[in-house]
C-alpha cells in the first residue's frame, strides 16, 4: 500500500491546520465545559485528569506516526510527528502546572516531598522531564547541531511513554482499565521499533559476512584470469 503526498502546500497549509484543530479541542471542550460549570463538583481533579490522559493518548499518536508511515508506504506522515510531539507537551505541561499551581501552592518543598514519597508522582515527574527535553531540542537548528546525540535523546521519548502509563495507573483510584488498554498499545509500538531493529541488526550481520566472502571470489576471479 502506498499513499500518495498530497504536496508541501497542502500539508502545510490544509492538513497541518486541521491537524491543529483537531489537537486543540480538548481544551476547547475542557474551558468550555469549565465556564459552564459542567465538570462537577471538583473541577481541578477533573482538569488535571483530562490533561494529563490526553497528553498520553498524544504521546501515543506521535510513536504511532512513523509505523503507519513505514506500513501504509506515507513517509510525509513524519512531517506530522513534531507538532504531535509538541501538543503532547502542551497537555502534559498543563497537567503538572495544575498540579503545581493548584494542588501545592508553588510549594517545592512539598514538589520534593511528593517526588519522593508518591512512586506515581516520582514516575510522573520523570515523563515529565523527560517531555521537557525533548520539547527543547524539538527545533531544527537544534537538531543539526547535536547531530546523533539528538537521536540517542529523543529515543527517550519510549522511556516517557512507560512511565507515563505506570503514572496513569498508580494514580487510579478505582477502573484500571484505560491504563492497562494504553500500556497494550505502547507495548506493540516497542515491538515494532523491536523488531524492526533486530531486522535491521541481522541484514547488517548478514552483509558484513557476506562481504569478505564477496571480495575473495573477486580477488580468486582476477588471479584466474591472470594465468
Amino acid at each position: 500500500m502506498h499513499i500518495k503526498s498530497p504536496g508541501i502546500n497542502a500539508i502545510r497549509w490544509r492538513y497541518k491546520p486541521v491537524l491543529h484543530l483537531l489537537l486543540i479541542m480538548p481544551t476547547v471542550y475542557l474551558l468550555s465545559f469549565l465556564f459552564l460549570g459542567k465538570l462537577g463538583a471538583n473541577p481541578v481533579e477533573v482538569i488535571t485528569h483530562e490533561t494529563g490522559e490526553w497528553g498520553l493518548r498524544i504521546l501515543l499518536l506521535s510513536l504511532a506516526v512513523t509505523p503507519a508511515a513505514r506500513i501504509f508506504g506515507a513517509g510525509w506522515f513524519v512531517q506530522f510527528r513534531r507538532l504531535i510531539g509538541l501538543y503532547c507537551f502542551f497537555y502534559i505541561l498543563m497537567h503538572f502546572s495544575i498540579y503545581l499551581l493548584l494542588d501545592l501552592s508553588l510549594d517545592f518543598g512539598y514538589l520534593l516531598d511528593d517526588i519522593i514519597d508518591r512512586k506515581y508522582i516520582t514516575v510522573g515527574f520523570g515523563s515529565f522531564v523527560i517531555l521537557f527535553l525533548l520539547a527543547i531540542t524539538s527545533p531544527i537548528g537544534i537538531r543539526r547541531r547535536m547531530g546523533q546525540v539528538w537521536t540517542r535523546l529523543h529515543q527517550l521519548v519510549y522511556i516517557a511513554g512507560v512511565l507515563g502509563v505506570l503514572h496513569f495507573l498508580w494514580s487510579t483510584k478505582a477502573d484500571d482499565t484505560e491504563p492497562f488498554v494504553y500500556g497494550g498499545i505502547l507495548l506493540l509500538l516497542i515491538g515494532y521499533r523491536a523488531v524492526r531493529y533486530l531486522k535491521k541488526r541481522v541484514k547488517s550481520i548478514s552483509t558484513s559476512r557476506a562481504r569478505p566472502t564477496s571480495e575473495f571470489a573477486k580477488h580468486f576471479s582476477a588471479r584466474s584470469e591472470s594465468y
